[in-house]
């Protein structure tokens, strides 16, 4: 019995410290776009959700999609957080250098909001056999009542590489730039 525990006693050992020996993960940003966003002025208040988002892109990996039902992430490489977490973020940003509305920010900011963006990611990934990076996102603006007051799916494809970490996330940024610029830019059309 002593000797069963032992065993496992130095399984349990060698796992922790086999996983304290593995290289970190090279740790990846996108941008918000801070020119070149063309859209009238607004005047209301925009609360900005996290958007939902189906495993794996609903985490801090890169996904890599090598075939059209085959998805993988890239070895070695991350986000610097959750990816619904940082679009929203990177979204606000926009809106802000943008400087279209009299106030964006997230729910529970504190805001009374004319209006809200809920959104979905539908694609944000490497695509291996177009050479593509890939970003598409679905958005609603909705009332304060919840009623949709227009809806619109964006995308944008980038040529761009999973060689690496920095050749896709490159890619990947900007493509996010393009779909964050048209979102901001309807946006300013239909609130």
């Amino acid at each position: 019995m002593q000797r069963l525990a032992r065993a496992s006693g130095a399984l349990v050992l060698v796992a922790l410290l086999s996983a304290c020996g593995s290289a970190p993960l090279a740790t990846f940003d996108i941008s918000a776009p801070s020119s070149n966003v063309k859209a009238r002025a607004l005047r209301g208040v925009l609360v900005v959700t996290e958007p939902t988002a189906p495993s794996p892109i609903d985490g801090d990996r890169i996904v890599v999609r090598s075939a059209p039902s085959a998805v993988t992430v890239l070895a070695g490489a991350q986000w610097s957080d959750r990816l619904p977490r940082l679009l929203q973020t990177r979204l606000i940003q926009t809106f802000e250098n943008a400087r279209l509305l009299k106030s964006v920010g997230r729910p529970g900011d504190g805001l009374s909001a004319d209006y809200s963006l809920n959104w979905e990611i539908r694609r944000f990934e490497m695509d291996i056999p177009t050479g593509q990076a890939v970003v598409e996102l679905s958005v609603k603006v909705l009332t304060p009542a919840g009623r949709i007051a227009a809806a619109q799916i964006f995308s944008a494809q980038v040529p761009g590489s999973t060689a690496d970490g920095v050749a896709a996330t490159v890619a990947l940024d900007a493509a996010s730039n393009n779909v964050l610029r048209q979102i901001v830019a309807w946006a300013g059309t239909r609130v």
